[in-house]
């Protein structure tokens, strides 16, 4: 005697659908509690950020440098880098030189990326009020450097 399409996916899937069922439950029973035991105090101050005992002065909007967004992203860049770098390294036998040739390739590429960055100025973090003018005095010219 054998069981029907049916029944047979019922039961190989059955823990599954418990499983399921239960969690949506459990989440419409924590949200439906929180609505009924939640407080309902409205105050003059109730919305306002709080943090370690220090009221907030000022505005939440600042203006920030552009120069944090281009870090984060070099970050991003860079780390990712070093996760490719990672994954290659753990399979270098398997991937032979052809593997190493990829991986090269890879490396230069970013490093063309980062060289094209320090000489187009993307990386000079300090304002150019700052930044110093040296002249040369080996003798081999009066080419200023920049420090």
């Amino acid at each position: 005697m054998s069981m029907s399409t049916t029944t047979e996916v019922i039961a190989h899937h059955w823990a599954f659908v418990v499983f399921v069922v239960i969690a949506f439950g459990l989440c419409a029973f924590m949200l439906t509690g929180g609505w009924l035991l939640g407080g309902r105090a409205k105050g003059r101050h109730k919305d306002t950020p709080f943090e370690s005992g220090i009221e907030p002065v000022g505005s939440t909007h600042l203006r920030l440098s552009a120069k944090f967004y281009l870090v984060a992203m070099f970050f991003v860049i860079f780390d990712v880098e070093a996760l490719f770098l990672y994954a290659w390294a753990t399979s270098v036998r398997e991937s032979g030189w052809i593997g190493f040739a990829e991986a090269t390739i890879f490396i230069l590429i970013l490093l063309a990326g980062l060289v094209y960055l320090v000489r187009t100025g993307a990386l000079d973090w300090a304002p150019a009020r700052r930044r110093i003018v040296v002249k040369s005095e080996n003798g081999r010219g009066n080419s200023p450097q920049k420090l």
